[in-house]
């Protein structure tokens, strides 16, 4: 591989970190109930908590589809 084609595969991993974050931190900020919903399931013992956060994941899969085709959909015009 050349080397200016690794740095470009960093640049946009790097890029695509940085708006994740942004993600998670607006989400953070606006209280989202994201976690927390009826459909996740949590287990809570002693020393031991599991998350499995079901209806959060359909509810950020739908809304990212819905994105991403509204994006690809401005980009074809």
């Amino acid at each position: 591989m050349d080397l200016m084609n690794v740095a470009r595969m960093l640049a946009v991993f790097g890029i695509i970190l940085l708006v994740l974050a942004g993600i998670f931190y607006l989400i953070a900020q606006l209280n989202l109930p994201i976690g927390n919903l009826p459909g996740d399931i949590v287990i809570k013992r002693e020393n031991f908590t599991c998350l499995i956060p079901l209806l959060s994941s359909l509810v950020l899969s739908i809304v990212l589809t819905i994105l991403i085709n509204l994006i690809f959909a401005i980009i074809r015009k």
